[in-house]
């Protein structure tokens, strides 16, 4: 059984394990004890309500219950850019005519910007390998919605996710190459664990505040634009069937794209269902596992995946649950709890 939980403050160890696996381009989840040991204590003062809604980081983790292992984790920040600046690239366009010479062209630029200061972010989604397989991708991203769905009023109007940018074989960032060395003369590296720790004043020290022509860039990381890590795809997936889309922001180190999405049109907030708890003597089938369900609960939010389906009539919504289930919920019968099926309805316009 696996359960997404809000992290605790002994969950350390197994942090810093699991962001040992993550590689680099990922700036929210490196394994430095400090850095780590410092963020769940943010989380935990989050989800405690002793910092201001604005200032939180909800951090999630996934556990195997069985074998008391973190199998992957995830996040929320509330509000981006608020302490320290949050950089991003808009991709923009600029137009050249002249009418003397019949010549008018359309030239693509990156423009360094802050457009997206203070909106709510998903974040540091990382899951083990040994649970790449069935929904577990799904149960660990999916989540957040159904966070985010029950607790709306502690978020902006507007939803981002940064995903981390194509990388070749050998971990280099082809756009950091063409573009970023060039003013920051230190490897791709160095400057990824320079942002982790939060030290981002030399972004705006050493990065041009001219719009930048894409046109000038080597072919090599002008095709990357956009372009999300192989490993980062399936991520991308999951929250582009959420309603999040790209808008042409991508990070500024390694051209990954940026999803946006307004929290009032998320899939989540128009299919979700609040639904009554019923005990059932037998287990549900687990290979069928497609319907999230989640506990209203704020400091012990919990989710989990379930073959059950609820049963929607015109006095009552309810939804039957093994005992199983309804441990790791932390709940019991008659509770009501929050359900997402973890395929979209079909568009019947489409």
């Amino acid at each position: 059984m696996l359960v997404v939980r809000p992290i605790h403050a002994n969950d350390l160890n197994a942090l810093l394990n699991l962001a040992g696996q993550v590689g680099i381009g990922m700036t929210t989840l490196k394994p430095d004890r400090a850095m780590l040991a410092q963020r769940i204590e943010l989380a935990c003062a989050s989800f405690a309500e002793q910092i201001p809604p604005e200032q939180r980081d909800y951090l999630f983790v996934m556990e195997d219950v069985q074998n008391v292992r973190l199998a992957g984790v995830c996040a929320i920040r509330a509000g981006v850019g608020l302490d320290e600046p949050f950089y991003n690239y808009r991709i923009g366009t600029l137009v050249h005519s002249s009418r003397e010479l019949n010549v008018f062209t359309q030239m693509e630029t990156l423009y360094l910007s802050n457009d997206l200061t203070g909106n709510t972010e998903l974040c540091s989604l990382f899951l083990h390998p040994d649970y790449r397989n069935g929904a577990n991708s799904k149960l660990l991203s999916k989540s957040r919605f159904l966070f985010i769905a029950q607790f709306s009023h502690l978020f902006a109007p507007k939803l981002i996710a940064e995903m981390r940018g194509y990388q070749a074989e050998d971990g280099s960032s082809p756009f950091y190459e063409g573009l970023g060395r060039h003013f920051f003369k230190m490897d791709f590296n160095r400057v990824d664990d320079l942002t982790s720790l939060g030290k981002k004043s030399f972004i705006a020290e050493l990065m041009p505040q001219q719009p930048i022509y894409v046109a000038y860039l080597p072919k090599e990381a002008q095709a990357v634009i956009g372009k999300v890590h192989l490993s980062t795809a399936p991520a991308r997936y999951l929250l582009e069937q959420e309603g999040m889309h790209f808008e042409g922001y991508i990070d500024i180190f390694d051209a990954g794209p940026v999803l946006q999405g307004r929290i009032s049109e998320l899939r989540v907030m128009r299919e979700s269902v609040l639904a009554t708890v019923l005990i059932q003597p037998t287990a549900n089938d687990a290979t069928q596992a497609n319907t999230l369900v989640a506990n209203t609960t704020f400091s012990n939010f919990r989710v989990i995946m379930t073959s059950a389906i609820p049963t929607i009539s015109a006095q009552s919504q309810q939804i039957s649950l093994s005992e199983q289930e309804l441990s790791a919920l932390q709940y019991q019968t008659g509770n009501v709890v929050h359900t997402l099926s973890c395929k979209p309805k079909k568009n019947v316009y489409a």
